[in-house]
């Protein structure tokens, strides 16, 4: 024992100067003693104590540490701190999102010190990398993005590990047997982590609710859901609470608001609709001018402020989209009774309601709570079907519903004129600067079974845009209503920044691969040349690569008591007032604008601009989880095309592979590089390309190939194709 305890003493704790430096950094407002150190460091024979004791005195002599008390060091801090947002990569290596340095500062895995993706940390800059950028190390973990992942478990005899599905998680999860929750060995699970010991190379963590099986349709839409933090149903107290609610129309209600039940009134929705939290109506008007109504269902009627009903809408501040099913904001009993503003119905509402001519000028406007009967439904589809045939015969074959041939005759003719207006509102609009992103949404048919049967896209038509146009131009009078007062008032915003310039000089270099040109010499030619390129686009093979790279190059829309205007809809004020069923912010909004209208004095800036933030933040995580669930269903769908070739367009290069598209069902895949084993190939950053070494054969961003599936993982949501070559045409 002797002998081997002089071995290690020769051989000495490695590291042990940076070690105690970190030790002492990361928690540098404490002073440690060498037997506080060596508990942390899992030591405690003499000869690793004397090495911590000498390598102290080291430390102080070059004065990196003090003795601040006797035998108790802190660190010399001459290092100036910084707080960052880390962005992991699935290789254990990061960066650190930072507001005090231009570029993101390179983290190093043995620098990482248990950072998790999306950590608020503090980190210092302690060198520069080649080519001038920055290297850190992280000291301290200030606040977890989250603590619950999604992955599957492997079970052994005395303890367990989750193996997480995000390849940003790079630790296995550590499970004691007592707390696997009765799953079995490879079971899908939530786990929570509870602890990650100062020695332990994997955090700890419990079990918290067993998903399914791996691969099983209901499994993967919760485990996407729970990735998020994401609820799939509603608790106890607030389906009671909802239910008990009385939403009758009463005499004594409607008696406080304007009467609109006698104004031809109609809905206009997707036919697959199960809520409808807008209406409008129309109204020739004897001096000739048109009142037109946009009626928005009064969900601040039912869901008050303080109550379980309220608390649980603005957790989850939106309803989740995902290809199966929604996730709703409100209990059913609200979101498609109470407030869903059905055909021959009576509804509590909360309307802008504006007087103009037919250059859409507005003469008069009014913004209230009322009370609304609608006349009849509409399709998409019917209301398309109306103006394409620019008649006032509403088409009884084109009927969905079977109601649109009982409404009167002149909500055809209603339809098309809102439609002429709707369409010099939407050419003022784009004159003004305002871009349109009209971007093909992927659609799925599914069976009973939710089995993906068929692929198809959803474009925007008239009808849509008819139906856009007079929800922006409530959505944008009723901010600039209480944007524009004086003295100021506290509003919630939907604001949008003008993009960045290193992104549009991104999305220039790659859209000139397919021969396009772009003009950012000012915001008037940047949005003139953005809807060029998009109208140049549509129908061509790159489309959805263009449509899709012209959107990552804006900048994101978010929620804010701060008004700076909306650059994409080119708007000085902009709100989200028309969706109050699914979206939380519109809810503020109705608030906010009822409070003002009886005379209110300005609400509290800094508790709506925390909900705000709230809103924001959980649109994104509903956002990703919409994308996670059209991924998992393409991969579904192409599993049962594995013995295809398809024909697509090559939309990412990198240095491990290419991606590529798919042009008939907009299904990504990639092709390692590590199969294209025609030749050895060298990714050129410049080119956006793929070259072969021998061959010189160019595989580039915008080529069309043609591929066959290699594999479908839906675990991890990954496609992976063989490219069989060039597409000849």
């Amino acid at each position: 024992m002797s002998k081997k305890k002089k071995r290690k003493s020769r051989n000495g704790i490695s590291n042990l100067s940076n070690t105690i430096l970190s030790i002492l950094k990361k928690e540098r407002n404490q002073a440690f003693n060498y037997k506080q150190i060596a508990a942390k460091l899992g030591v405690n024979d003499a000869s690793s104590r004397n090495q911590i004791i000498k390598k102290l005195r080291d430390l102080q002599g070059k004065n990196e540490i003090e003795e601040v008390d006797r035998g108790k060091f802190k660190a010399v801090i001459n290092t100036e701190y910084h707080t960052g947002i880390l962005d992991l990569s699935g290789k254990g290596t990061g960066y650190v999102i930072c507001d005090d340095f231009d570029d993101d500062v390179f983290i190093a895995s043995n620098n990482i010190n248990k950072a998790l993706n999306g950590d608020q940390v503090e980190f210092y800059v302690y060198k520069r990398r080649k080519r001038g950028k920055m290297e850190g190390e992280i000291v301290n973990i200030i606040k977890r993005e989250k603590n619950e992942y999604v992955g599957v478990i492997q079970l052994h005899e005395k303890y367990a590990f989750v193996i997480a599905d995000s390849n940003k998680m790079y630790k296995d999860i550590f499970i004691p047997i007592n707390k696997v929750n009765k799953a079995e060995d490879g079971d899908k699970v939530l786990v929570r982590l509870e602890d990650w010991p100062e020695k332990a190379d994997s955090p700890y963590g419990k079990v918290i609710e067993v998903l399914g099986k791996p691969g099983e349709h209901n499994t993967e839409i919760h485990a996407i859901l729970a990735e998020y933090g994401l609820p799939f149903e509603f608790p106890y107290e607030v389906e009671k609470y909802a239910n008990n609610l009385d939403t009758s129309i009463t005499a004594e209600e409607i008696a406080k608001r304007r009467d609109m039940r006698n104004d031809l009134t109609f809905t206009i929705d997707p036919k697959d609709a199960k809520d409808f939290d807008d209406a409008l109506s129309f109204t020739v008007l004897k001096n000739g001018l048109y009142e037109i109504g946009i009626h928005i269902a009064d969900v601040s009627h039912y869901v008050k402020e303080g109550t379980v009903l309220d608390d649980e809408a603005y957790e989850r501040a939106t309803s989740v989209y995902l290809v199966d099913r929604v996730v709703p904001m409100l209990p059913e009993v609200l979101s498609n009774n109470a407030c869903s503003l059905r055909p021959h119905e009576e509804k509590y509402t909360f309307s802008a309601v504006f007087q103009m001519n037919d250059k859409c000028e507005i003469k008069n406007e009014w913004f209230g709570r009322t009370v609304t009967y609608s006349d009849a439904r509409f399709t998409y589809e019917e209301a398309q079907s109306i103006i394409e045939s620019k008649t006032n015969d509403i088409p009884q074959e084109v009927s969905l519903t079977g109601e649109a041939y009982q409404a009167d005759q002149k909500i055809a003719d209603a339809i098309l004129k809102m439609d002429e207006l709707a369409k010099k509102m939407r050419n003022k609009r784009m004159k003004s600067g305002a871009i349109s992103f009209d971007k093909v949404e992927v659609k799925f048919n599914l069976d009973e079974n939710a089995n993906p049967i068929g692929v198809f896209f959803k474009t925007s038509k008239d009808a849509n845009k008819l139906i856009e146009e007079f929800m922006l131009l409530a959505n944008r009078k009723v901010s600039e209503f209480i944007g524009k007062q004086s003295p100021k008032k506290t509003f919630v915003y939907r604001v949008h920044d003008e993009p960045d310039v290193s992104k549009l000089a991104n999305l220039q270099g790659i859209v000139s691969k397919f021969g396009y040109k772009l003009n950012f010499k000012d915001r008037k030619t940047t949005s003139a040349s953005l809807n060029n390129l998009l109208t140049e686009v549509v129908g061509k093979k790159e489309q959805n690569l263009v449509d899709t790279l012209a959107i990552r190059s804006m900048s994101k829309a978010e929620y804010t008591t701060h008004n700076i205007g909306h650059y994409g809809l080119a708007f000085d004020y902009y709100s989200h007032f028309t969706s109050p069923i699914r979206r939380y912010p519109d809810v503020m909004a109705h608030r906010l604008l009822q409070h003002y209208l009886d005379g209110g004095k300005s609400a509290n800036e800094e508790a709506y601009e925390d909900k705000c933030k709230h809103s924001s933040d959980m649109e994104n995580l509903a956002t990703k989880a919409e994308r996670d669930s059209i991924k998992y269903m393409q991969i579904r769908f192409m599993e049962d095309h594995k013995d295809e070739q398809f024909v697509g367009v090559i939309s990412g290069v990198t240095d491990w592979g290419i991606y590529v598209e798919i042009i008939d069902n907009k299904c990504e895949g990639m092709v390692s590089v590590r199969d294209m084993n025609d030749d050895h190939y060298a990714f050129d950053q410049d080119l956006y390309a793929m070259i072969g070494r021998s061959t010189k054969n160019m595989y580039q961003l915008g080529d069309e190939v043609v591929v066959k599936v290699k594999n479908t993982d839906l675990v991890k949501k990954h496609l992976d194709f063989n490219l069989i070559g060039k597409y000849e045409g």
